[in-house]
């Protein structure tokens, strides 16, 4: 066995890794009522799963010019995805998205958060 097929195996098992990690991530958002909780669920899975996709990736097709692509990928969406979510939630709490109760799954009545 040579070290470029473990270097796939161990990519294919960290990409495979990854893909479970967002497909557990995708049944968390229905598990959430508050639309708040669900943007917060989805923006870290989104995060996660993807960095660990492409490091699986990267491992895979060995450190070349391409890894170096996928590297720069993976900072964008770490500095990016989270700044979108958290564009998301403010833009709908700004447009006056009510907050909801944790317990009831229902708006909160005042408005004031939890």
């Amino acid at each position: 066995m040579s070290i470029s097929t473990v270097l796939e195996i161990i990519g294919l098992i960290v990409m495979f890794s990854g893909m479970i990690f967002m497909f557990i991530g995708i049944l968390g958002i229905f598990r959430f009522k508050c639309f708040y909780a669900r943007i917060l669920v989805v923006s870290k899975v989104d995060t996660v799963g993807a960095v660990v996709f492409l490091s699986g990736l990267a491992i895979k097709h060995g450190f070349s010019f391409f890894s170096g692509k996928l590297l720069l990928i993976v900072i964008t969406i770490l500095i990016l995805s989270p700044l979108v979510g958290h564009m998301i939630a403010r833009s709908a709490y700004v447009s006056g998205h009510k907050l909801s109760d944790p317990y009831k799954g229902e708006a909160n009545q005042e408005g004031d958060g939890l």
